[in-house]
């Protein structure tokens, strides 16, 4: 008799454990991003800079608890022709998933997209914390995504090996 109350005491505990570690997961540590310059801007092929472009419709998320959780989708009423000129392209681009609740964001879609060509993704800005660019592929109905991704210093750093010449100094306490 001892034995099954354990046992279906042990059963309850792993259920709301597994409970608890999925809605902390999924969204205790998202916060709603309001919009704001820094959050769509594209880097200049000419200054090597980001630089605001238009938008509007925007809607995103972030967390405190990484810098990869970031997603925001908006509308930009700048051609794409205009904007590949303009500002540096990728040549390739992986978007992160988001929460399921995040429904303006499908990150397999818009991946399948930039294979396929539909949509272009662009340099949003570089190292935007250390080890981190922001990433943005724009469609040309003028929809955008953008989201976090870590770039090739970051990894090398992350990863507790030194950091290369042509990477910038991290900062204290980061490796």
């Amino acid at each position: 008799m001892l034995g099954r109350f354990l046992i279906g005491a042990l059963v309850v505990v792993a259920l709301a454990a597994g409970v608890a570690m999925y809605y902390l997961q999924i969204y205790a540590f998202y916060d709603e991003v309001s919009a704001q310059v820094e959050d769509v801007q594209l880097v200049s092929v000419v200054s090597g800079t980001p630089e605001p472009i238009l938008f509007e419709n925007f809607k995103g998320i972030d967390s405190d608890s990484s810098p990869l959780r970031y997603r925001a989708c908006y509308q930009t009423p700048a051609s794409l022709a205009m904007l590949t000129e303009t500002y540096v392209v990728l040549d390739t681009a992986e978007p992160r998933v988001a929460p399921d609740w995040f429904d303006c964001f499908d990150a397999a879609q818009i991946g399948a997209d930039i294979v396929a060509g539909v949509a272009i993704p662009f340099m949003g800005v570089e190292n935007i914390q250390y080890g981190i660019n922001r990433i943005v592929a724009v469609y040309p109905d003028g929809r955008a995504f953008a989201w976090h991704e870590i770039n090739r210093c970051g990894e090398i750093v992350f990863d507790g090996d030194p950091v290369p010449d042509d990477c910038p100094t991290p900062p204290e306490g980061s490796n």
